[in-house]
């Protein structure tokens, strides 16, 4: 990886927590955010020319960052509890993108794809959940990602505000109860 590579995914990684606060308006300056990274413009501007290029920058880094927790977390817990955790990680993801929506419309609109391979990059991390969950038994192994992805969402459609975390907890747990592997009938 050069060193330009790895400067921008560094500045991504830095300025992600910041671009959540960004105003929804597309013409908002990117003065405080370079402010609260503790940089000059000039600097933020050498690395993302655009507020554009910073917010698609930030989505891809928290996409990478979410997708990327799913092996951490099959790695150091039960897979029924890392997929779970799994899923409050992704609903709080989908809340942020839900504040960044008039953002992420201007990124697109000057010609950027955020959710280029996002789709793709989703799957795979509950690829990786709903696998090792089959291996050591706790989950099913009928499940496609793709349902599961669509449960997900369709959870944060109804209980994705922050005044509903509660109920999306609810609904994550029953949607976890319904991947759980149960005893056959016959299995006595």
């Amino acid at each position: 990886m050069s060193s330009k590579t790895t400067g921008e995914r560094r500045w991504a990684l830095e300025l992600t927590e910041t671009t959540r606060a960004f105003p929804a308006a597309a013409s908002a300056s990117c003065r405080p955010v370079a402010r609260d990274a503790g940089v000059g413009i000039g600097t933020l501007y050498r690395h993302f020319p655009t507020r554009e290029a910073l917010i698609e920058a930030a989505y891809r880094n928290e996409l990478a960052r979410l997708c990327g927790s799913a092996a951490e977390l099959v790695a150091t817990m039960p897979a029924d509890v890392a997929l779970r955790t799994w899923m409050d990680r992704f609903i709080d993801y989908l809340a942020t993108k839900r504040g960044m929506a008039d953002a992420l419309r201007a990124v697109i609109a000057s010609g950027g794809d955020p959710f280029a391979q996002s789709r793709e990059s989703l799957l795979a991390a509950i690829t990786t959940l709903l696998t090792a969950g089959a291996a050591d038994a706790r989950l099913r192994r009928d499940v496609a990602p793709a349902d599961v992805l669509a449960s997900l969402s369709g959870v944060s459609l109804i209980a994705g505000a922050p005044e509903q975390r509660d109920q999306a907890g609810r609904l994550l747990d029953l949607l976890l109860d319904g991947l759980r592997r149960r005893p056959s009938a016959g299995a006595g």
